[in-house]
């Protein structure tokens, strides 16, 4: 469609650098509309192409090559090309963005009493209001199918063309894609370049589109729900285009997630880390939980660069404000959203803002690709504080083939780690459990200088292992019924009984605890199952008694750090000893190496044990 707002002389053409973009002009002396005339590029129009064409920008090369096609044509249409006009000052220059380049343009066009060909909205207007012959030819691609569509069928994924290389495209669900070619014949150079050029006429014309990233060599366009990597050299070996867009919208109700992990989501503030390999459909499930949330009357919204989430008009999704999350997120948090679904977080800065807003109160929903599910939490590491994770991230979902494969919990305690075996070793330990089953499958802790993560595997069951456990329930059986064994390692038991019965099963002197190890032939530490059944939440009929008193035995109490230190004769390492307050049982530790009792002073025991030496009547018992 033509439109022409003001025309007074068709015989004498200045087109401005929209109608040479565009390929308008072209058209128009193809159809014969310009036959017979006369076409004076200003030389202003020629500097500006070649200035965007050196930044490596695609509107410049499309614009210099559209001048070379219109020569060729000259001679055919009897029209006659020439370049006219002062080049540019530094202050044009300066002030193009302002409107000065196309300023001049119509200065051009007024004094060479020509009509100005335009495809700029704007230009037109002002020239119009100016009294300058105006031709205006609007770029109309809305609604039509661009060439790149016509690649894509219902089950494609995404579409990879590359100048010289037969097109391909990666078809079929979740779990089961494919790689297939197009067709037999190879890209072409102009084939690729009027491919570009169709995706950027839209992208300027549809509302819906817009250019996520504009660097020297790459760009990158969200084109509806089309997401396209465009690329040239220097950046890559050649001109490539790849579109990627979902191929399926599903609910949150497609994914059958836990009942537990559905209302944990919605009844309060959660750290979800959403991770898995790229494609494996980690957007499509952070899109279900966005219209899940929203749907349930929360306030949502998105971090996205590119903004390619699926999801409702009432979900507003940003991206960062001049180029920093940091910024975006300072808006952010004035309009006070319920939840926040950052997809994707990639960089160091990306992973410190996802922390600063959890720990502000905001829900969180991040999106990190990792090839499995513990990687994506050790991405976090170094980042962050490692004591801080749990307070950022307390749930993890992995996805592989679109479907939810496993889900982790992640808690802090203090203990110690699963495979050490002497009690001065207690230490902050992060511990992954799987959602489902509370089993625990790694920790993560620090290790001289270094943070480690090791998996917990479950120990194999020797006959020696067997025969140890059923002569130790039988000699513990008279005490308590239900005891629990636990190895740390072939010749290390820990024995969780109840506390009532310690005591008992200590004996006088620890004579009858000494009996049972050599029965056994193990070491046995001794501890009170309801310390246990309070970290995992259970509930235990033992009631609390007194201690039976035993022998007394000299100590030394000192500080170190953020210990207190209760050194004791070396032939006790090893043992468990009473600790007491006057005539109060307080606590049994086990004696570490060289004698040494090491208590952190801000735990519980180490309140009691302060308030005992402040009394003076902090008592060793044996």
């Amino acid at each position: 469609m033509i439109e022409r707002i003001k025309k007074k002389n068709d015989k004498k053409i200045v087109p401005d650098t929209s109608v040479l973009i565009n390929k308008k002009l072209t058209e128009l002396v193809e159809k014969g509309k310009l036959d017979h005339s006369k076409i004076i590029i200003p030389r202003i129009v020629i500097d500006e192409l070649q200035a965007q064409a050196s930044r490596g920008k695609d509107t410049g090369f499309r614009g210099l090559d559209e001048i070379k096609k219109i020569r060729k044509l000259c001679d055919k249409h009897k029209i006659s090309l020439s370049f006219d006009g002062t080049r540019p000052t530094q202050e044009d220059i300066n002030l193009a963005k302002k409107g000065r380049i196309d300023a001049l343009i119509r200065d051009f066009a007024v004094k060479e009493h020509a009509t100005l060909l335009t495809s700029d909205y704007v230009q037109a207007l002002v020239g119009e209001a100016e009294d300058v012959s105006i031709w205006y030819v609007p770029f109309d691609i809305k609604g039509r199918k661009i060439k790149l569509e016509e690649f894509f069928t219902p089950d494609t994924q995404s579409v990879h063309l590359k100048v010289g290389v037969k097109p391909y495209a990666k078809r079929g669900k979740p779990g089961d894609v494919k790689l297939v070619n197009l067709r037999d014949k190879s890209i072409e150079d102009n084939e690729l370049k009027s491919i570009i050029y169709e995706i950027l006429s839209k992208t300027h014309k549809d509302p819906s589109s817009f250019i996520e990233i504009g660097k020297h060599g790459a760009m990158v366009v969200q084109m509806g729900r089309y997401r396209i990597s465009i690329t040239r050299p220097p950046f890559s070996s050649g001109t490539e285009v790849t579109a990627v867009r979902p191929i399926v919208k599903l609910s949150l109700a497609d994914y059958k997630l836990h009942k537990q992990l559905e209302e944990m989501i919605v009844s309060g503030y959660q750290g979800v880390l959403i991770a898995g390999p790229p494609g494996s459909g980690k957007s499509t499930f952070a899109a279900s939980i966005a219209e899940f949330l929203s749907k349930k009357g929360k306030i949502v919204k998105t971090f996205e660069q590119p903004r390619d989430l699926q999801v409702g008009p009432e979900i507003t999704q940003y991206a960062p404000l001049e180029n920093d999350w940091e910024k975006t997120a300072e808006l952010l948090l004035l309009v006070r959203p319920d939840y926040t679904i950052f997809d994707e977080i990639r960089k160091t800065r990306d992973f410190r803002v996802f922390a600063d807003m959890r720990l502000a109160g905001v829900g969180m929903i991040g999106v990190v690709h990792s090839t499995d599910l513990i990687s994506a939490i050790q991405r976090f590491i170094g980042r962050i504080e490692l004591g801080m994770i749990p307070h950022v991230i307390d749930t993890v979902i992995y996805i592989k083939n679109g479907n939810i494969e496993k889900t982790y919990t992640i808690g802090l305690t203090v203990k110690v780690p699963t495979g050490m075996t002497e009690q001065d070793l207690a230490r902050p330990v992060v511990e992954v459990r799987d959602f489902e089953t509370k089993k625990l499958e790694y920790e993560i802790y620090t290790f001289g200088e270094e943070n480690v993560i090791i998996q917990v595997e479950k120990p194999k069951e020797t006959p020696l292992r067997r025969l140890a456990t059923k002569t130790i329930e039988e000699e513990i059986s008279r005490y308590d019924r239900n005891p629990k064994v636990e190895f740390l390692s072939d010749n290390r038991i820990v024995l969780k009984v109840r506390n009532d019965v310690i005591p008992k099963i200590i004996g006088r002197r620890g004579k009858t605890i000494e009996e049972i190890e050599k029965k056994t032939g193990m070491k046995i530490s001794v501890e009170p199952i309801e310390e246990i059944e309070k970290k995992t939440g259970m509930k235990t009929p033992a009631e609390p008694i007194e201690k039976t008193r035993r022998e007394e035995i000299k100590h030394l109490v000192g500080e170190k750090g953020a210990y207190f230190n209760i050194k004791v004769e070396k032939k006790f390492t090893g043992q468990q000893v009473d600790i007491y307050s006057g005539d109060e049982y307080l606590f049994s530790p086990v004696v570490g190496k060289n004698g040494y009792i090491r208590i952190r002073k801000r735990s519980e025991e180490g309140s009691k044990v302060l308030r005992a030496i402040s009394s003076k009547n902090l008592k060793v018992m044996v």
